[in-house]
């Protein structure tokens, strides 16, 4: 039985435990996530490096084999750096920029992400390297995670801001913060028949199984 480690800044890494528990029900997970900082993504790299390396260590101490990095601000602007402090794997979450370009129509596709992601050289070498070509936009969705993970979802933020890049015309929307799976049904909703929602649990259920040799 393997143990697998999942972080994330808050509840949005629920999702991916229960995507990895469904799909690997004999592994052991152990789930930890940063209340006490949490949103990640209206901070700096330095001071979330300082909240999540020690939370990581003992996560390792703990006897996770592999740990994921559900969050997207985490791994876009730190991923490198944990990969040479820690001891095990890490596989990360990343706005899916590649899959939402190949699959776009009109060629505008929109990226749902928190500041720290969409401020990135991973997120900016995403872009440079798979949406040559492609108009990207970027709502402004910097107070979704902090309405998620305090249950005050005012959806009239989320619908304005889908409804304007729908209007712009894009036909894929990326989900790159694990907080949004919790308004993922209210945007489907709002796109039905305009664009296709794109989000990365089976994407990191995959690379999880590669890793453990599954």
């Amino acid at each position: 039985m393997s143990t697998v480690g999942v972080f994330d800044s808050g509840i949005g890494g629920l999702s991916v435990v229960k995507a990895i528990e469904k799909a690997l029900p004999d592994a052991e997970v152990i789930w930890i996530s940063d209340h006490k900082h949490v949103p990640y993504g209206d901070k700096t790299p330095e001071e979330v490096r300082g909240f999540v390396v020690p939370i990581l260590e003992n996560m390792v101490q703990r006897g996770c084999e592999v740990i994921v990095i559900a969050c997207n601000s985490v791994t876009t602007t730190l991923i490198n750096e944990l990969r040479e402090i820690l001891p095990v794997p890490l596989v990360g979450i990343e706005p899916m920029v590649k899959p939402a370009a190949a699959q776009t129509k009109s060629g505008v596709i929109a990226v749902c992400a928190t500041p720290m992601t969409l401020g990135s050289k991973r997120y900016a070498w995403l872009k440079e390297t798979y949406a040559k070509g492609i108009e990207v936009l970027e709502p402004d969705c910097s107070e979704w995670a902090y309405m998620i993970e305090h249950g005050a979802i005012e959806e009239r933020l989320v619908e304005d801001e889908i409804q304007e890049v729908c209007d712009k015309g894009a036909d894929v929307i990326v989900l790159g913060c694990t907080h949004y799976h919790w308004v993922e049904r209210m945007i489907k909703r709002l796109v039905a028949g305009r664009a296709i929602v794109l989000q990365p649990e089976t994407a990191v259920v995959a690379q999880l199984e590669r890793v453990l040799g599954r």
